[in-house]
């Protein structure tokens, strides 16, 4: 088991550019395998999670060249993947697996669907439910990984209202939805990422969008383009929070992914008081991009609006993080989503912040945190193999007088493998263990 010991620090500066958005990765290597042609993926993420889905598509006989970020794939059409001769691990990525499931049940062979111990422990039947609706043939471990998908399905098109905002289960249905007889259409309660929707139209397939739902035919074809893949806004997360936070502090993050599906953060941030500017807002590949300056701020507590818990989903552990540095109560409700991600993210958080003498409140569907100062550690922080949650508690330094040590640190290669070389070239202090 690895493990952080991030020293206190004060000062952050310079210009940083954060690795490319995950999600935005693992879509280039799904639909640019389906595309008919040749997609050259520029900015393509190296964690982990994204590299697990490029293996994947090897294994179904997709050729896939990578040279650093830069991602060539030859393309196999809608209906050229072959049979895999192994289950596909997917590890830690419950994209892939909810993304692929989508893909996988309209194929004409079977195929197994495996991950790790995190992954293993993750709801399915979000995605299985609305499959089975279309035709499709799925086995499961009482609703979680690994899932055995039945080859050689019909699949039908079908009206679907998502019951929780979920992004994954979107992509997965419309994903399907590429192979079904009919239309398929998706309803959501609430804005989510809309990354699939983007990339699916800059690949030539038209996705119809009105206000809140989302349809498309089945039976068409993707044609293969250049993607460039911005940095990615979740990852980004950690150092707008930490040059918040921090009581010297002046960085710009370049060519951040700024997509309005995925500003929550932002948005959540500015009500804090960051003192937070984007500059040079451009749309490359159907994707808004802005660099952005954030420098230190006297962030306040607030009440988080419902409206934006979606569109942050992935990036309160950060945002608890200011909230612990903010003068003032911060309140977030309706976040059930964040209790079956890779880790229960509201009771891991709350679990660490007791450690380092923030007072919080655990709520069913949320926490309320009180602003205040970090005091010194009274244990080993756990991060339960959650990257996110290691970042998080990483960033804290540069309000601790003291050193913070993070266990289970391993994952974060899932998302951010250069997270520590980048942190400590801007002025913080983190060694792994």
């Amino acid at each position: 088991m690895s493990k952080f010991i991030a020293k206190p620090a004060t000062t952050l500066s310079g210009e940083l550019k954060i690795p490319g958005d995950k999600s935005i990765s693992h879509r280039s290597i799904m639909l640019g395998s389906l595309s008919e042609g040749v997609t050259k993926v520029s900015g393509f993420l190296e964690g982990e999670d994204a590299l697990s889905t490029l293996k994947a598509f090897q294994a179904m006989g997709v050729k896939i060249e990578r040279e650093d970020d830069n991602v060539t794939i030859h393309g196999v059409g809608i209906h050229g993947l072959k049979n895999p001769e192994k289950p596909l691990d997917l590890g830690n990525s419950g994209t892939s697996i909810r993304l692929m499931s989508g893909i996988l049940a309209a194929q004409a062979f079977d195929s197994e669907l495996v991950g790790d111990e995190s992954l293993s422990k993750r709801p399915m039947d979000r995605v299985i439910n609305p499959l089975k609706d279309m035709g499709a043939v799925i086995q499961s471990n009482d609703g979680k990984p690994p899932l055995k998908i039945t080859g050689g399905q019909s699949l039908k098109g079908i009206h679907y209202d998502l019951p929780v905002a979920s992004a994954q289960v979107k992509s997965c249905v419309l994903l399907a939805g590429l192979y079904a007889d009919g239309d398929t259409c998706v309803t959501e309660p609430a804005p989510t990422r809309d990354h699939t929707e983007r990339m699916l139209k800059g690949l030539g397939y038209d996705v119809r969008v009105n206000d809140n739902q989302m349809c498309l035919t089945g039976g068409g074809k993707l044609s293969a383009t250049a993607i460039q893949v911005p940095s990615d806004i979740s990852s980004a997360a950690f150092f707008m929070v930490a040059a918040c936070i921090a009581p010297k502090s002046d960085i710009t993050l370049m060519g951040v992914n700024i997509n309005p599906t995925r500003t929550g953060v932002i948005d959540i941030l500015k009500l804090m008081g960051a003192n937070l500017t984007l500059s040079n807002e451009r749309e490359i590949g159907g994707e808004l991009l802005a660099d952005i300056r954030i420098k230190s701020s006297e962030l306040k507590g607030i009440q988080i609006p419902k409206a934006l818990v979606p569109l942050a989903i992935d990036e309160f552990p950060a945002v608890f993080i200011a909230a612990s540095c903010a003068q003032g109560e911060t309140i977030l409700t309706g976040a059930k989503e964040l209790r079956v991600k890779e880790s229960d993210r509201i009771q891991v958080m709350a679990d660490g912040l007791d450690i380092l003498g923030v007072k919080n409140e655990v709520l069913d569907d949320g926490i309320k945190i009180q602003g205040g100062e970090f005091k010194e550690p009274t244990s080993i922080i756990e991060s339960h193999h959650d990257h996110r949650i290691s970042m998080a508690f990483a960033i804290a330094s540069l309000r601790c007088a003291y050193p913070i040590e993070i266990n289970g640190v391993d994952n974060v290669m899932t998302s951010f493998p250069n997270f520590v070389d980048l942190a400590n070239s801007a002025g913080m202090d983190i060694t792994e263990v």
